[in-house]
């Protein structure tokens, strides 16, 4: 099976072409916007990895009181 050339050429250059008329149709959001939804993103990350830490220490203290028990 022989590969065309053209046609491949001719169908990345109209990808392209569609690549930028749907970038230039795009709505992007302003700075601010941006801003606040990145501070709420790492705010919530900080959140969950604080819960996630406290419940890791709760249930490494449970586990070794299970082992030092049964010792």
């Amino acid at each position: 099976m022989a590969f065309d050339v053209k046609g491949s050429y001719g169908r990345s250059v109209t990808f392209l072409q569609e690549v930028v008329a749907e970038l230039k149709r795009t709505t992007w959001p302003k700075w601010a916007e941006v801003r606040g939804t990145t501070t709420v993103v790492i705010i919530a990350v900080f959140i969950f990895a604080m819960f996630l830490y406290v419940i890791d220490i709760g249930l490494g203290f449970a586990y070794q009181q299970v082992i030092h028990r049964f010792r």
